[in-house]
């Protein structure tokens, strides 16, 4: 299914039921949408790694015995040396690469502190609604921008 936000065109939308191929393993990641002074964090990821050089929301994946939430907190301060306040959870997105199956949970946050320090990716920028679509985003991360674009900035 695709859908059309005037802001940012076409949009795959991926649901769970279509995203249910056996053969495929499925990784479950949670991801941080953090808001300061109305813009929102992204982040770019390094070229050596997989889907090169596009933009995301950092974060990561979900080790064995750990909360989502714990997760995230983990995941932003070894990737960026950040602390956050997790508001809420805002969304769940499924999307489907073609190696793998991603499950991503986005939480709202606050940024606790120092300025992120990259250690792993290349370049991060903090957006305004109008800077959204200029961005080359992962699939899944693209799924999210018109839920996010209310909350900035112009």
């Amino acid at each position: 299914m695709v859908l059309f936000f005037p802001l940012f065109g076409k949009l795959p939308i991926c649901y769970p039921s279509n995203c249910m191929s056996n053969s495929l393993k499925t990784v479950n990641v949670v991801a941080a949408a953090i808001l300061r002074d109305g813009k929102l964090f992204a982040a770019q990821r390094p070229s050596t790694k997989e889907l090169p050089l596009k933009w995301e929301f950092p974060g990561g994946k979900i080790e064995t015995g750990e909360s989502p939430v714990d997760a995230l907190q983990r995941e932003l301060f070894e990737e960026l040396a950040i602390t956050v306040s997790v508001q809420r959870l805002l969304t769940t997105v499924h999307y489907t690469y073609p190696t793998f199956r991603l499950c991503m949970s986005l939480y709202l946050c606050t940024l606790n502190g120092t300025d992120p320090v990259l250690k792993e990716h290349v370049a991060s920028r903090w957006l305004t609604s109008r800077d959204l679509p200029t961005l080359d985003w992962a699939p899944a991360d693209l799924q999210l921008l018109p839920l996010l674009s209310p909350l900035l900035a112009p």
